[in-house]
This record gives structure tokens, sequence and C-alpha cells, in this order.
């Protein structure tokens, strides 16, 4: 009996680095939800940052801090975390972090156009 061993091709993870600027943008909101974000942006972003999902979307043209691509999350998908990647270092640059309340979208405590 002749066995076949398939071996898969591991990926390796992107490397998430923050911007100082998150550290004040996180200062901004409920103390409760940092372990769910941080939690949110490793789930999502470690492997597949640049797939397209229902919570992760391009930015067309690129918005606000230089940021390519949107992930929401949280409680009414109410934070949005804003990044960009850089494919040949295989590095996710988290950019900004903010709460969008209704239309309204704030960012370290500051009110952002959309």
């Amino acid at each position: 009996m002749t066995r076949i061993l398939v071996a898969m091709a591991s990926r390796r993870p992107y490397d998430i680095i923050y911007d100082t600027a998150v550290v004040q943008h996180l200062r901004t909101i409920e103390r409760r939800y940092h372990g769910l974000i941080r939690t949110t942006i490793a789930e999502q972003l470690r492997f597949t940052p640049l797939v397209e999902t229902r919570n992760r979307k391009p930015l067309t043209p690129p918005g606000s801090f230089g940021a390519r691509w949107e992930l929401r999350c949280g409680p009414q998908n109410r934070f949005r975390i804003f990044y960009h990647v850089l494919e040949d270092r295989q590095q996710v640059q988290i950019l900004a972090i903010g709460v969008k309340e209704r239309a309204r979208l704030f960012i370290g405590g500051e009110e952002i156009e959309l």
C-alpha cells in the first residue's frame, strides 16, 4: 500500500505594527473593548489582510491617515480600524482606530470627515 503525504505550505503571518497615534485613539474608547479590538485585529489581519469580507473593505479613495483598508468590529460594528498593508514586508500597519456613531466618525475624540 502506497501512502501519499500532502504537506500544506504554511503562510507566513503578517506582522501587526501599530502607529504611535493609536495609543491615543484607544484612550478615548472604553477600556472594556480594548481586548476585543486587539483580538479582532489579530484574527482578521494576521493571515489575510487583503481579502475583502463583510466587515473588511478597501477604501477608495484612500482614507484618513493614508489608510487603504477598513475593518469594522464590536457591538453594531461601531469600531473602525484603519490600516495599510506592506506586502513586500509582510506587515499590516494599524494607522487609526475610531468609533462610528451613526453618520459620524470619531478618532481620538475628534470628529473626522467621512
